[in-house]
């Protein structure tokens, strides 16, 4: 090797390890104290072992604004690039703090947008870890071109490619919308993203909140239903990220990974009548069904501390990846208000655009009524469930483990909108309103004229509970499959999942539906 050759490798070598070094001291130091991961640090922890492929380390700003001349920002507050999660590719880019808070630039903007264009073309996820104090000012309108340029992007790979953005700090100003538009959100206990901060929320409405209060982690988990996943540190936070990728596609063309569980698929599901109690206005916890159901116990929640009435997540059925949607009968009765049935419409849409097969377990009275969630917009809110579960064309297979009634019973999966196959359990109960409301109309006279009105009114209600209500009733109409008992529940998912494997449905062609939004 020649003298020139190695004077240039050494140069080389060291403005690298310069780069990778650079930031603010002083933030590093404070980083450390508070536990937090460095930038590096974190794609290290995200993906497998020497598997990252840095790129654009060299890019820099090109403004001389405010002493930007004077300024060494390291690879522009962004390290990006491409790896590996269990052997996986996927892209990924980190903000890094100390350099000069991560924030956004005009050629921060450009590399993250230049990995889009990447993950587009091979097909691969990209990983976004998110901390920025948002638009880096410095700049004026330069970032907010490469920004509007993200969010076009972003927009433009939904449905082709899964976007995930971790929240481990600070995110704000307009870079939150980057979150909105991702298809899952992870943050840590101590993260915040709000669009404005709490000075500006005071000028503009008297009102004083703090960070936490504003866009705390817990109140995007809890409120407003951003944060899929809130995560006690960093390092549960990647590990969780990590753990999707047991579950989903790289893209929109191939189905995602099938694991091998060790579970027996023809494994009895014990324990159910101890679990659904056959008096239906009594409560149970449906994650004790959706434990014993599911390959090993094990079901990945998303969205838990959000509309808790209604269950969505990942599990393996025979080592097949399949997204639950279920109700919850232990939250305000499994009822679907209109914050359940937008969390629900999501998810299922995921799941339809990335090739997951959908499971759904029943056990819901209607969609909640009342004054709050009709001014909410329950008839157009509620539709969405509606409209993701008939736009759907993945495998859908329903479960009716209790209640099944009115707009609900139809909303979740329902014959009417296409469901491959629909089992019940034996004291599942079908129709289209509740057997007390049914009899309070059409037995109203009956029961007034009557001598002993109480006697006459259960009698007739027993009556008809027993011929319209119980699931024969429902499967001599074609609303129901097979009545199975609960011990071959797994068997006969499993089976007609593998039936389902390569299910081929067209939708009527045209540009795009309209959900109602």
């Amino acid at each position: 090797m020649t003298t020139r050759w190695q004077e240039e490798i050494r140069k080389l070598r060291e403005r690298r390890e310069k780069i990778k070094q650079m930031g603010d001291p002083r933030a590093i130091e404070e980083r450390r104290a508070q536990g937090k991961l460095s930038a590096r640090e974190r794609i290290e922890k995200l993906l497998d072992p020497g598997t990252f492929v840095e790129l654009d380390m060299f890019v820099s700003h090109h403004l001389t604004y405010f002493g930007l001349d004077k300024m060494e920002i390291p690879a522009e507050g962004v390290v990006a690039g491409f790896g590996e999660i269990k052997g996986r590719p996927v892209c990924v880019f980190s903000q890094d703090f100390t350099a000069l808070e991560g924030t956004f630039s005009e050629m921060q903007g450009q590399k993250i947008c230049k990995l889009y264009d990447l993950a587009m073309e091979a097909g691969v996820p990209v990983i976004g870890i998110y901390e920025s104090k948002g638009v880096r000012l410095q700049e004026g309108l330069w970032p907010f071109r490469w920004l509007g340029e993200l969010l076009y992007r972003m927009s433009k790979c939904s449905g082709l490619i899964p976007q995930i953005a971790v929240v481990m700090g600070n995110v704000e100003g307009e870079l939150v919308f980057a979150l909105g538009l991702s298809d899952f959100v992870f943050m840590t206990r101590d993260s915040i993203a709000y669009l404005g901060d709490p000075e500006t929320v005071k000028e503009v409405s008297g009102i004083e909140v703090n960070d936490s209060q504003l866009g705390g982690a817990s109140m995007h988990a809890s409120t407003s239903g951003l944060c899929y996943y809130l995560a006690r540190d960093e390092e549960e936070c990647l590990g969780k990220v990590r753990e999707l990728f047991d579950f989903i596609s790289l893209n929109c063309f191939e189905k995602p990974p099938y694991v091998e569980t060790g579970d027996d698929p023809e494994r009895p599901v014990r324990g159910m009548e101890e679990v659904v109690l056959d008096d239906s206005k009594k409560p149970y916890d449906m994650h004790k069904v959706l434990r014993e159901i599911f390959d090993n116990g094990r079901f990945f929640e998303l969205r838990a501390q959000y509309s808790p009435n209604m269950i969505i997540g990942f599990a393996h059925l025979g080592g097949y990846s399949v997204g639950v949607v279920a109700n919850q009968p232990l939250i305000m009765a499994g009822c679907i208000d209109v914050w359940a049935a937008e969390k629900a419409s999501r998810f299922i849409r995921f799941c339809d655009a990335f090739n997951i097969p959908l499971i759904f377990i029943q056990d819901v009275p209607a969609y909640l009524p009342g004054t709050h969630q009709e001014r909410l917009g329950m008839i157009y809110r509620g539709a969405t469930l509606l409209y993701a579960s008939s736009e759907a064309t993945v495998p859908k297979i329903t479960l009716l483990a209790r209640k099944a009634y009115a707009g609900a019973y139809i909303a979740m999966n329902s014959k009417c909108l296409r469901a491959d196959q629909i089992y019940a359990w034996p004291i599942a109960e079908v129709a289209n309103v509740a057997p007390e409301t049914a009899g309070s109309v059409i037995f109203a006279r009956q029961i007034r004229e009557s001598p002993n009105p109480e006697e006459t009114r259960q009698r007739l209600l027993k009556e008809y509970y027993d011929k319209f209500i119980n699931p024969i009733h429902g499967a001599q109409l074609l609303h129901i499959d097979d009545i199975i008992e609960p011990e071959e529940t797994r068997a006969r998912l499993i089976k007609a999942l593998k039936l389902l494997q390569n299910k081929r449905q067209e939708l009527p062609e045209k540009k795009h539906g309209c959900m109602p939004l």
